[in-house]
């Protein structure tokens, strides 16, 4: 995530604490620069008693990371939980934007998080109301910048970290050429998404929206019935072609950070043929999420955030895999057939106290792709760490 642990590390050491960062590869080390890294260069079966090792002889009392589904990191938590010691985990905001998350414990399907709507009523009617929060800006192309020069030292120094594995499925070089063919077509790709979207606003046609996540997400890997984005489609299609009225329609929308391996358009279109609902499957390849789901009859996602934006605007959601936010009285309990004819809106008061917790347990301000953004992460990270409330803008 660019500079954002050597921007933590230094707001801990401002702070008075040590800090020990592990690298994996060379874009790890390309963007700690601090005291104290540690290059790991073993496997990854020797990784669960080297971290051991490591928790013992350094008397850590805290361990970050980000994402909790990693290789490096399912065996980092395990040894975590068995001697006693807190993870605290970063992801992308399970409420976007504007915040991050980071949760003791576990994220999405590893949260401690309950399901229980009522007991997300009674506890937010004892906390205080949330301080003033502030929009913070994010940059596409600082992300691209600092995804490009992570995977280019990391390419560079393979012969320095000879058991290193990316978790994403392709490698490095295979990744750009997906991004080089998707910003090649870029003016094409928007000019048709625009055409889409203001045939679906003159039009009175309903139509649900289904967001896709990216192929290589732990989230679908781990957290869902789905082997991959490919089969979900598949699934979503069908169920649409067999239950959903013929007069309404299904829009399949590219995630804005899919690397354009493999084209999912092609692929949605392929399923849309295959079940005979082709004049009624639309695909969106570019475009802002905000208006397309706000004229959606409802949302389709496997654990997306995109639900929590979703319900957030009262737009019905179903959730397919397991998601943080997948609780009775917000999301649909019927399943996937029953949600075309019976898409039941979320219930506000249930929603905001969702938020409302979700908030003090789980989220902090901010962002990681702009200065403004990382500042303000950073300084409730550190204050989150020493076990201070959030506090004021």
């Amino acid at each position: 995530m660019g500079p954002l642990f050597r921007r933590l590390g230094q707001g801990l050491i401002k702070a008075g604490h040590t800090v020990h960062k592990v690298n994996f590869n060379g874009g790890d080390r390309l963007f700690w620069r601090l005291p104290n890294g540690i290059d790991y260069r073993g496997s990854l079966e020797d990784w669960p008693q080297a971290f051991d090792a490591m928790l013992e002889e350094l008397a850590i009392t805290d361990v970050v990371l980000f994402g909790d589904c990693r290789d490096h990191h399912m065996p980092a938590a395990r040894v975590c939980r068995e001697r006693g010691v807190p993870l605290h985990v970063f992801e992308e905001g399970y409420i976007r934007p504007d915040w991050v998350t980071l949760e003791l414990g576990g994220v999405n399907g590893h949260s401690s998080l309950p399901r229980d709507p009522a007991w997300y009523r009674e506890t937010a009617a004892t906390l205080p109301p949330v301080p003033p929060h502030a929009q913070v800006p994010a940059s596409f192309r600082r992300r691209a910048a600092e995804g490009l020069l992570y995977n280019a030292a990391d390419v560079f120094t393979r012969w320095y970290y000879p058991h290193w594995n990316n978790h994403r499925p392709w490698h490095p070089a295979v990744e750009g050429m997906g991004w080089f063919r998707k910003l090649r077509r870029r003016k094409e790709r928007e000019q048709r998404s625009g055409e889409l979207l203001a045939r679906l606003e003159a039009s009175s046609d309903p139509y649900f929206l289904f967001p896709l996540q990216l192929d290589s997400d732990a989230q679908i890997r781990l957290h869902s019935p789905f082997a991959g984005i490919a089969s979900a489609i598949r699934t979503v299609v069908e169920s649409f072609a067999r239950h959903a009225r013929p007069d309404v329609r299904l829009v399949v929308k590219e995630h804005p950070l899919d690397n354009g391996v493999r084209n999912w358009e092609q692929e949605t279109a392929d399923m849309a043929a295959l079940f005979g609902v082709a004049d009624r499957v639309d695909y969106l390849s570019w475009g802002d999420i905000v208006p397309i789901t706000k004229g959606a009859r409802g949302m389709v996602t496997i654990n997306s955030t995109s639900g929590t934006f979703g319900l957030a605007l009262g737009v019905p959601v179903v959730v397919l895999g397991h998601a943080v936010y997948d609780v009775p009285h917000m999301t649909c309990q019927d399943g996937l057939d029953a949600f075309w004819t019976n898409p039941v809106p979320p219930d506000a008061e249930t929603f905001a106290a969702y938020r409302r917790v979700l908030i003090e347990r789980c989220l902090i301000p901010g962002g990681f792709f702009s200065e403004e953004a990382l500042e303000k992460v950073v300084r409730h990270a550190v204050a989150r760490l020493e076990g201070c409330p959030l506090q004021p803008e």
